[in-house]
């Protein structure tokens, strides 16, 4: 009787804290909610909502791991969590771990097979998987080897913090990163870079290279219409008519946190540092689909999302 007792006290605290979480969400307050969100699941390791909105808040606060870890938690019980498994996969997907993400598409397509976001996703997935190994045999490199954590490293603890800090967590993180990155974070200065310098240099690899290979992608496919002579794009190129120019301005500001996107395109755009309908519009759809991850799903959301306010992509002069 006092176990019980027990449970039902503890199930009414989560239950509280709950409620104060998601009012702090409600309000913007994402540190609290999330400090609410801890100390309902503390009360409740079963609180299957309060999970799930810690992933959410875990995911967009960059803590890959630990969202990794709550959403794989949702989706060993039943039923199926489909939009736990749908976040999982993008989270695995960002993380390079492919046939992760496959796994947990497949899992939402045996239960529905008409999701038709987990079908292009799982299409993207697939592809990116291959191009993945393509850039690992150019680079002469593989998919193991990416994954090897940089703790491994023999790295001051100086160093190994810092990165640590900055969710530079395996090699492939590392190649992704320049040196102007590195040193632009706090306390970080030329004799960690060093350092770290030498220990790639050891292994034949460099700092940013992986992202310098997705760059020379991304310009390779819109680099023919430049060479034609053509003048870059002017902004007034981009939008259509946006009523007048303090309309036009205020529709360009607007922050992309603002709209409904999917998660996936979310972090896409993150990773591309494109925070601004105006920044979106200022790139092409080959200069998209030219980076790591970003595929035909995300494109067509985000064509979407520009056609309500009356703008395009920018489009190269023929």
């Amino acid at each position: 009787m006092s176990n019980v007792l027990a449970n039902s006290i503890d199930e009414r605290a989560a239950e509280e804290y709950f409620r104060k979480a998601a009012d702090a969400e409600k309000e913007g307050n994402v540190e609290k909610a999330v400090g609410f969100y801890e100390r309902a699941l503390g009360e409740n390791p079963d609180h299957e909502i309060a999970c799930f909105q810690l992933a959410k808040l875990y995911d967009r606060r960059g803590e890959d791991s630990k969202a990794i870890e709550l959403y794989e938690r949702i989706c060993t019980s039943e039923p199926v969590h489909v939009n736990a498994l749908m976040n999982l996969a993008v989270l695995y997907e960002d993380n390079n771990l492919y046939d992760d993400a496959r796994r947990c598409l497949e899992a939402v397509l045996v239960t529905n097979h008409n999701h038709d976001r987990a079908k292009l996703y799982l299409k993207d997935v697939i592809s990116a998987r291959r191009m993945y190994a393509d850039e690992d045999e150019r680079n002469g490199t593989n998919a193991a080897a990416m994954d090897i954590l940089v703790s491994e490293f023999d790295l001051s603890v100086r160093s190994r913090n810092a990165l640590k800090k900055m969710n530079v967590r395996t090699l492939g993180d590392l190649l992704r990163v320049s040196e102007q990155e590195l040193l632009s974070f706090k306390n970080f200065g030329d004799t960690s870079l060093n350092e770290i310098k030498n220990v790639l240099a050891a292994r034949g690899l460099r700092l940013g290279q992986a992202a310098e290979a997705l760059a020379n992608a991304a310009a390779a496919a819109s680099l023919a219409p430049a060479q034609l002579g053509h003048a870059p794009a002017r902004s007034s190129d981009v939008s259509a008519d946006t009523g007048g120019s303090d309309a036009g301005d205020e529709i360009m500001s607007k922050n992309l946190i603002d709209l409904e996107l999917s998660v996936r395109s979310r972090k896409a755009l993150q990773r591309l540092n494109i925070n601004s309908l105006g920044e979106l519009c200022s790139r092409t759809e080959d200069e998209l689909l030219g980076c790591k991850n970003f595929g035909q799903t995300s494109l067509n959301e985000l064509k979407a999302v520009l056609a309500q306010f009356g703008i395009t992509f920018r489009r190269l002069p023929k």
